[in-house]
């Protein structure tokens, strides 16, 4: 079971270490940020372009935000605009964090259902698992980036939880 405090507290984990990371990924050139890096999703902006729809996608199914309208094969390529990646996702982050503290004190209890269209089939899950999935989903990939950027030469921040600024527990 998950409480509350943990989704506020993953919630603001991943929109600190989404900032950071957008902002070393900006200071690469386009063809760097673009250059196939052997990930999963291939570079830089194609797997935090993946990392967006992935919490596009499932932020819709809490009706949250509008579903990003293109298959997971596309996710890498969606956005092809880094400004406009980079401010969908700060705003998306905002957002989620908004959304976090609006969960009322105490377990999360309940399910989540949907359409999956990875694996082509109707779902149903505790949110004590889709949850702690999302997050789990968001600091794979973001790790990768981090391991692409250091290869890349750019400075990179900690990404220890216990490491978070005092200023990323509170909204603005």
């Amino acid at each position: 079971m998950i409480s509350n405090e943990f989704l506020r507290m993953m919630s603001r984990y991943n929109r600190w270490q989404n900032g950071w990371l957008f902002d070393a990924a900006g200071k690469l050139s386009e063809a760097d940020r673009q250059k196939d890096r052997a990930g999963f999703w291939g570079g830089i902006q194609t797997t935090l372009c993946h990392l967006y729809w992935g919490d596009q996608i499932w932020f819709s199914r809490f009706d949250l935000i509008d579903p990003p309208g293109v298959a997971i094969q596309q996710s890498g390529t969606f956005l092809q605009d880094w400004a406009v990646l980079a401010e969908k996702r700060n705003l998306l982050d905002d957002m989620v964090v908004r959304w976090s503290d609006e969960f009322a004190d105490g377990p999360i209890e309940g399910t989540l259902k949907w359409f999956s269209g990875a694996v082509n089939k109707e779902m149903e899950a505790p949110l004590s698992v889709i949850l702690p999935h999302i997050f789990n989903h968001q600091t794979h990939h973001r790790g990768q980036v981090h391991g692409m950027l250091t290869d890349a030469g750019v400075a990179t921040e900690d990404t220890d939880l216990f490491l978070m600024p005092d200023a990323y527990w509170q909204m603005d």
